[in-house]
């Protein structure tokens, strides 16, 4: 028998710790492999010998399909019925594939560049396109299953994005060091992965074990199903999920720019690609840090949109002072330590904006649709991170990078500066965007209104 606090907790919508915990650790599993994959296009080119316009060119091909194969999973997710609900079943049925997944993509074959494409191609897929896919995003779309209320909604996401980076801290700083422990080549890779992978699993079925579907609207029982046309045109029309989409869109984008980036430039001007490792714990511990201490706070006197705001303001500023001398080590840690600080709140509250986007599509157009809307969602932010990778892979080739399978490759002037240009004016046009997005965001000030009519219609038994 369950305690019977925490089950009036959750009917009342009102979520327990452990159950915040719970959900969180699900993003901590996901990250754990999904945080390696940052720099997997520097296994590729420096440990599988694979050209980085290869690299690029897979990537891009893979997030197209990536795409669609979400639009699918929001259908699938909506059409979902079982004893565990619409989106948690998922994540029990999908933990095993994605965690073999992540260790199949390493192991990639040495043979002609048409072999190494196809298995690149066919791996990436199957983690992200199937497994990742079909995981994610009925974990995202579970939170708002889980209860309606904004601010616990806030919560959830607040704990996932203060423990899921835990799991890119892990995989991202002790990859490489146990990388070079396990014999610095492509088989201390699949070592270290296989390592990820048994951990996420185990992390990802306790999440499903704590987390419950508790919304229950029985005005929703009596629609007849949507048409796809119907759906899709909802989804179009909602000038809030374009907004939230491209948010977690440009999240996506700075991690994939400093995720692929910043290890080449520790590398090939630090001349120690170690230093990524501590570059990157030091940003993320500050990240989780600056979340876990104030961000709460922030959420209750600013609201989301407006502590995000500030937040990305300071990234912006931090990252033009940065600009003063970006060839200094010094100069480069304080990048990370305000962009640590900076995108914290809007990191934090990144997911309670598109449980807000669920409620206001209700509201606005009498339709419900948690599974489409995350799905939607992530379109743009797989996308985008596609083309993220696919335009610095790109650029890296036309300067002339020049892989290798030994990781001691000389690098060509060309190469060095293009390294440098990416890492000091990409974060900018990021830093733009949510700044002009977030302005233009006024969702904070509607929601009690909407939530209001929306209970009012729901008590007529109507959406």
């Amino acid at each position: 028998m369950g305690n019977p606090a925490n089950a009036a907790a959750e009917n009342s919508g009102k979520l327990s710790w452990l159950t915040r915990i719970a959900y969180g650790l699900g993003d901590t599993a996901q990250n754990i492999v999904w945080g390696a994959m940052s720099i997997l296009t520097f296994f590729y080119t420096d440990y599988a010998g694979i050209d980085p316009a290869m690299v690029g060119l897979v990537f891009l091909i893979s997030r197209c399909f990536d795409g669609f194969s979400d639009v699918i999973m929001g259908f699938i997710v909506e059409r979902t019925n079982s004893k565990w609900g619409k989106s948690r079943p998922w994540i029990l049925w999908t933990s095993v594939p994605f965690a073999l997944s992540i260790v199949l993509i390493y192991t990639v074959p040495q043979g002609s560049s048409a072999l190494q494409f196809a298995y690149l191609f066919v791996t990436y897929n199957f983690c992200t396109t199937v497994c990742y896919t079909a995981l994610n995003l009925p974990y995202g779309s579970l939170s708002a299953m889980m209860t309606r209320i904004s601010k616990e909604r806030d919560m959830l996401s607040i704990t996932r994005m203060t423990l899921s980076p835990l799991g890119k801290i892990l995989s991202v700083s002790a990859t490489l060091p146990l990388v070079k422990m396990f014999g610095d080549n492509q088989m201390a890779w699949v070592e270290v992965m296989g390592m990820w992978a048994v951990l996420g699993l185990l992390l990802l079925l306790f999440c499903f074990s704590q987390c419950k579907e508790t919304v229950v609207i029985e005005a929703r029982k009596k629609v007849a199903k949507i048409p796809v046309g119907k759906s899709l045109k909802c989804l179009a029309l909602n000038k809030y999920f374009w907004m939230a989409m491209t948010i977690w869109m440009m999240q996506n984008v700075i991690f994939y720019i400093t995720g692929t980036v910043l290890p080449y430039y520790c590398k090939y001007i630090f001349m120690d690609s170690s230093l990524y490792s501590i570059l990157y714990l030091l940003e993320t511990g500050l990240t989780i840090g600056f979340t876990i201490v104030f961000c709460p706070a922030l959420l209750r006197k600013f609201g989301k949109r407006n502590m995000s705001l500030i937040g990305i303001s300071v990234c912006f500023v931090g990252h033009l002072i940065y600009l003063l001398n970006p060839l200094d080590f010094n100069w480069v840690v304080f990048s990370c330590v305000i962009r640590g600080i900076g995108f914290a709140p809007l990191n934090s509250v990144i997911f309670g904006f598109l449980g807000d986007v669920v409620e206001y599509g209700q509201w606005k157009f009498h339709i419900r649709q948690e599974g489409l809307i995350f799905s939607g969602g992530s379109v743009g932010t797989k996308v985008g991170s596609g083309l993220t990778s696919a335009v610095l892979t790109g650029l890296l080739s036309y300067a002339g990078y020049v892989s290798s399978t030994t990781a001691a490759a000389v690098q060509p002037d060309s190469a060095i500066q293009m390294i440098i240009d990416l890492y000091e004016f990409g974060p900018i046009f990021v830093w733009v965007v949510l700044l002009l997005i977030l302005w233009a965001y006024k969702l904070d000030k509607q929601y009690p209104q909407i939530m209001r009519d929306l209970v009012a219609r729901e008590a007529k038994g109507e959406l």
